[in-house]
């Protein structure tokens, strides 16, 4: 991979691409620029769903395909069009959330909140029905944007990311307590903040499924292409790809998992690869 140019570049975004300050650097701009007049696409692979794209979007030389909600989604950010969705049934739901519930109780370690994303058709569409929280759900972040459900009401439609809070645990003790209680032919467990919520996707949706299909469009095969990412929603697509690059600011489970480890998303880490060929 290092002597040729990749077919395909792809970055998760939080920690990632954007540094600390929720900015793309100068210097990575510029290469991202050479890139693209290269002819080599960027795709995104977030966890964020689409109508969170637009302050990234806006600082890129380019409106890029992207895999959102953790691969359930594929937005084209051009036309401003869902292209795809992989959705948890209603049923799935209610098992995933009983599942954990009876998981939490077991380990003494109290219940969880409830919030669906759904996929809706544009990143316009209204936010109180692309994001639906239940009255008990804690948020990891400042929200103003979203509709308040009663549970059935919230399980009862199908949900490209199911989230399960509880801010009295960090992220990873939630996950190591909830995750060995959903089969992954139910449902497939991750995260991608630290402060006590995990996120449940439909069974092998994962950010690696949502790039295969991206990859295909711009015939690329694995070999092809470069992944950057820093959480473990990031890991099968590090894995999958021919050179997947963890940041220096990745979790160390993310470090082992992929090639190799650039330096920080402070420090320039995508653009630092990415001049190897632009």
């Amino acid at each position: 991979m290092a002597a040729t140019p990749p077919l395909l570049v792809a970055s998760d975004i939080d920690g990632t691409l954007l540094d600390s300050r929720d900015r793309v650097r100068p210097r990575l701009r510029r290469a991202i620029l050479r890139m693209l007049r290269s002819g080599v696409p960027l795709a995104l692979a977030t966890g964020r769903p689409a109508r969170w794209l637009t302050p990234v979007l806006d600082q890129l030389p380019v409106a890029p395909m992207c895999v959102c909600a953790n691969g359930a989604v594929i937005y084209d950010a051009k036309a401003d069009r869902v292209v795809a969705d992989h959705s948890i049934a209603p049923a799935v739901q209610r098992e995933v959330v009983d599942r954990a519930r009876a998981a939490m109780a077991a380990a003494g370690a109290g219940g969880v909140g409830l919030a669906a994303e759904r996929a809706g058709v544009s990143a316009a569409d209204p936010i109180d029905e692309l994001f639906v929280v239940s009255p008990s759900y804690s948020h990891a972040w400042e929200s103003a944007e979203h509709g308040i459900l009663a549970e059935d009401e919230l399980l009862a439609a199908p949900a490209t990311k199911l989230l399960l809070s509880n801010p009295g645990l960090g992220s990873a003790e939630l996950a190591r307590i909830i995750a060995p209680a959903i089969p992954e032919g139910l449902a497939h467990v991750t995260f991608s903040v630290p402060d006590g919520l995990v996120e449940v996707s439909a069974p092998g949706v994962t950010k690696r499924k949502g790039l295969e299909a991206v990859a295909a469009q711009v015939g690329a095969g694995p070999g092809d292409v470069v992944c950057f990412g820093d959480m473990p929603n990031d890991i099968e697509m590090l894995r999958w790809a021919g050179l997947g690059v963890a940041m220096g600011n990745a979790r160390p489970e993310v470090r082992a998992a992929a090639d190799e480890v650039t330096a920080a998303n402070d420090d320039d880490g995508v653009a630092l690869v990415l001049e190897r060929w632009f």
